[in-house]
Parts: C-alpha cells; sequence; structure tokens
C-alpha cells in the first residue's frame, strides 16, 4: 500500500451510494471528503438539528455536495429497522457503508431503548442491525464495502464477556467501551467471512482512528470529567478529526484496501499518522467467539443476515419486494 495516503489519493466517487453513522467528528470528516469527491452521501444520526448543520457545513465547502441527512438512533433498534425499511424503499442500492457513531464511557451504567447497555447496544449491536437492514442494498451495490470503527483502545485486555455481555453485574466505563470496540472488530472480520461463503460480494474492513480530537470524550463522560479535562488540556496530544479519519477513508475507497483487514495510523503505536495495517489483537481472532458473538447478536438484534440477504432474489429497483422464501 502507498505510503503517506492522504485525502488527495482517494480515487473518484462518483456514482457511489455511501452511508455514514455519525454528525460530528470523525463522521463528519467522512462524510465531508466523500461528498467532495463526488459520493452520493448519506449522514444517518439521531439528532436532526446536527444532522442538518452538518449537511450545511458540506454545502459551504463542496456547494455541488449530494449530500442528505437521514434520522436514526443506533441505541433504539426500531429506528434502525425503520431508517433500513427508508432507504430499501427509496434507494436501489448502497456501495458503501461507514459503521462509525459512538458513545464513550459514560460514567454510570445507561441503557437503550431495548434494555442493553448503552455502548455495547450503540457502538456493535446498533451497527450489527443496522449493516442486516441494509444488507440487500449492499448486495447490489458496485463493488460494495462495509468499514466498521474499532478503537485502539482494543489493544489492552480486551474480551467479549458472555457471562455479562451487558455489564449487569459490574459496570465499568472503559472496560464497556472496549468489549462494545472489539465486537465491532470481531463482526467486520467475521462479516468478511461470511460473505466469502455466501457469495454476497461484499469487502467488509475494519480501522480505528488512534487517538483524535473528537467530542467522543465530551460528549460521554462529560467536559468536566478527568477525561473530558485531559481532552480539553491536552488537546495537542490528540490529532486532529480530519487526520483521525484516514484510516477509515482509505478502508471506504483504496484499491489497495483489503476485506478482512484492520487498518489505523502508523506512528507512534497506531495513535497518529497515515493508514497502515493494523495489529489484531489476538481475541480478535478467536473463531469460535465470534461465531458466538454473531449467533448472540442476530438473536438479541432480532435480524437474520440470510434472510436479508435471500431478498435480493426478488427485489425492484426500488426495494426489495416479496422475500425469496414467500
Amino acid at each position: 500500500m502507498r505510503r503517506n495516503w492522504t485525502i488527495q489519493d482517494m480515487p473518484s466517487q462518483h456514482g457511489r451510494t455511501i452511508v455514514v453513522t455519525g454528525t460530528g467528528g470523525l463522521g463528519f470528516e467522512d462524510a465531508l471528503a466523500l461528498a467532495r469527491a463526488g459520493g452520493d452521501v448519506i449522514i444517518a444520526g439521531r439528532n436532526p438539528r446536527k444532522g442538518s448543520d452538518a449537511v450545511a457545513r458540506t454545502k459551504r465547502s463542496a456547494p455541488d455536495a449530494s449530500v442528505s441527512f437521514e434520522p436514526v438512533d443506533l441505541a433504539d433498534l426500531a429506528s434502525v429497522a425503520a431508517f433500513g425499511l427508508r432507504l430499501c424503499e427509496s434507494r436501489e442500492r448502497i456501495d458503501t457503508l461507514i459503521n462509525n457513531a459512538a458513545v464513550m464511557t459514560p460514567p454510570r451504567r445507561q441503557t437503550t431503548a431495548d434494555g442493553f447497555e448503552l455502548q455495547f447496544g450503540t457502538n456493535y449491536l446498533g451497527h450489527f442491525a443496522l449493516t442486516a437492514h441494509l444488507l440487500p442494498l449492499l448486495i447490489r451495490g458496485r463493488n460494495p464495502r462495509v468499514v466498521t470503527l474499532s478503537s485502539i483502545a482494543v489493544r489492552r485486555n480486551a474480551a467479549i464477556n458472555f457471562d455479562d455481555l451487558q455489564a449487569a453485574k459490574a459496570y465499568q466505563p472503559m472496560p464497556a467501551y472496549v468489549q462494545s470496540k472489539l465486537a465491532c472488530l470481531m463482526f467486520a472480520l467475521e462479516l468478511q467471512r461470511r460473505s466469502d461463503e455466501a457469495g454476497w460480494g461484499l469487502t467488509s474492513i475494519a480501522a480505528h482512528p488512534g487517538i483524535s480530537r473528537t467530542d467522543l470524550l465530551h460528549n460521554a463522560p462529560g467536559r468536566y470529567s478527568v477525561q473530558g479535562l485531559l481532552r480539553s488540556v491536552l488537546w495537542f496530544l490528540f490529532q486532529p478529526a480530519a487526520q483521525g479519519a484516514l484510516p477509515t477513508m482509505f478502508a471506504a475507497t483504496s484499491p489497495d484496501a483489503r476485506g478482512g483487514r484492520y487498518y489505523g495510523p502508523d506512528k507512534l503505536s497506531e495513535t497518529r499518522g497515515h493508514p497502515s495495517e493494523a495489529t489484531i489483537p489476538a481475541a480478535a481472532l478467536d473463531l469460535h467467539v465470534a461465531r458466538r458473538l454473531w449467533d448472540v447478536s442476530e438473536k438479541l438484534a432480532d435480524v437474520g443476515f440470510g434472510a436479508a440477504a435471500a431478498t435480493r432474489l426478488h427485489a425492484g429497483p426500488k426495494g426489495p419486494g416479496i422475500p425469496a422464501e414467500a
């Protein structure tokens, strides 16, 4: 792969329909770069005001950009399903899905609308369900790619705790966040394996931004928490969000990016720099755990990837139509 890859190396995205979750930080940088490159970009997030602002900011920077906002709350599986249905009814295909949005280390245990621990439910399970709902459109995409964001934090003592998956017995903010991001990484790798086995034609890739200057630590722990104060006072230790977005952009657009791989920054122990292959922790390579997590996730999210893929057999130009088994 090319060293010191930047946005200038991004190929044209004309003719590609792209969904990015998250209205600020890395998600905004992703959407802006992809829209500038000619993509038809859908910014998906739960806050309409922030979504409208992201669209307006993109338009100011790139007046000819094709960019729109669609509401979806990843912490509410009904909202995720409704979003998927709207796109299946209004779009012919999706070429790129970037599973980016996240919450990070709320000091007290919170739950999603469906009762899941907030970080596991939002960062991982919401994106797992979203990918399943959009799978019929992705299968019809042109060289479709799914990029799922993990975190540099998974390098330390990461594990999937099936005995307390929702941290109901013992909640600690950072271990819960790390578990959610390890699950994201394992999902990206397992999705590639399942696509290869089933012939879906997807390229599934994981990425992480290193340590980047986003609002994650301000939004969840709080601006005046220890983490939030470190983010504010030691801002110079965090690379700009646009730089942190580069591994995602490389994974989403470069012809050199490979399915089943993991990309992150190349310098200072993957904390900053340009896109390069990242180290996959041993925990993410456990195939037994990956399959178990997938099966558990399908039950929790009430989705089935096989059933979603089958809808393409009778799909029309504006929606999935009649399922194959009907």
